[in-house]
């Protein structure tokens, strides 16, 4: 016996990676809903070797279904979270709009699975930040050896984190260089982004920081310890798919590099490839596609008495939002609805 599933903001691109990823994890489903928008109603999606076709969010009635994975704007997920939720459908949500409420679990699974069973206070479980859930995939191991004081962080963040006009700006700008007159001005990004960096994501805070920076630093507390410093600096890059991490820790403790590596080789959801020659190393084009955070470049920093460097590398479409939504779903099925 399997679940009813229902994927809302099935058109867009990390819905239909979680429509992509519950075929390939043969999550047991006995029968699946796609939904959109009125004005995407009747668009084709696929789920396996099955075509669905979006029906209408506004009109849909959740009674009776399992899960909800939400892939739509905060906006949206306020008005039709709540009613999914309150009809007993469990909603995990991808959008930022619950991450912060201290009533809603917010969850990576290979992290901090057991938080699923706060669930039941709003029926609601939070997806982090694409950023931050690669970084806690690759710190929890490290910080249960010999525990994090502080994470320095700087993101090498793909347009794909931005949605499909973020691609088709990128590309069309792209292109724009090669051929005179066709450049693109930039419309979704405030700079150019083609053959260029952005050190700007989400809108500016009053101290400076961008919120993106903000979420990672409170995001990372709430999952992993509330006792952890965490700085960041969050970059666009002229990268389609995959986002990049430099990430700087300090521990309370020594860890040798070489311990490090064997915890993270370990580790769930990691894969170290860290080779001290040219190519040793993963970069975004490699992990697209794939489930695993990988990790690079695991160093000694002299500079400080207990630091370590790494470079961390993750499909953000994948394990920074599709994927790590289905692994929620299989945790709550595994300990919560208990049918598959």
């Amino acid at each position: 016996m399997g679940y009813k599933v229902v994927v809302v903001g099935a058109t867009g691109n990390v819905g239909r990676e979680m429509l992509n990823i519950l075929a390939e994890r043969e999550f047991p489903v006995d029968e699946i809903a796609a939904l959109a928008s009125r004005k995407s109603l009747g668009t084709e999606v696929s789920f396996g070797d099955r075509t669905l076709k979006t029906q209408d969010l506004d009109q849909f009635d959740f009674t009776g279904w399992d899960i909800a994975l939400f892939a739509i704007g905060s906006d949206a997920t306020k008005q039709y979270a709540p009613k999914a939720a309150a009809s007993g459908c469990i909603v995990i949500d991808n959008s930022s709009l619950y991450r912060y409420d201290p009533e809603v679990p917010l969850v990576v699974p290979e992290v901090n699975a057991d938080a699923v069973m706060g669930y039941g206070r709003k029926n609601i479980i939070a997806n982090p930040n694409c950023s931050t859930a690669q970084m806690v995939v690759a710190l929890k191991p490290l910080h249960d050896r010999a525990k994090i004081k502080r994470v320095v962080v700087s993101t090498y963040q793909s347009v794909s984190g931005t949605g499909k006009e973020a691609i088709d700006e990128l590309w069309n700008q792209t292109k724009g260089v090669y051929v005179p007159g066709q450049e693109v001005e930039p419309s979704v990004y405030p700079r150019q982004i083609a053959f260029n960096v952005i050190p700007h994501i989400d809108s500016f805070m009053e101290d400076g920081q961008t919120r993106e920076e903000w979420k990672m630093t409170v995001e990372t507390k709430k999952i992993l310890d509330p006792s952890i410093k965490v700085t960041a600096t969050c970059v666009r890059v002229p990268v389609f798919v995959g986002h990049s991490e430099a990430v700087n820790v300090e521990f309370e403790d020594f860890l040798d590099e070489e311990e490090a590596r064997d915890i993270l080789r370990e580790a769930p959801g990691c894969l170290v490839v860290d080779k001290r020659e040219p190519g040793g190393y993963v970069t975004p084009i490699e992990c697209v596609g794939e489930y695993a955070t990988y990790i690079s470049r695991i160093r000694q920093d002299g500079t400080i008495e207990n630091g370590l460097n790494m470079w961390i590398v993750s499909d953000n479409l994948r394990k920074g939002a599709a994927l790590n939504a289905v692994q929620i779903a299989e945790v709550l099925g595994q300990r919560v609805l208990k049918k598959g």
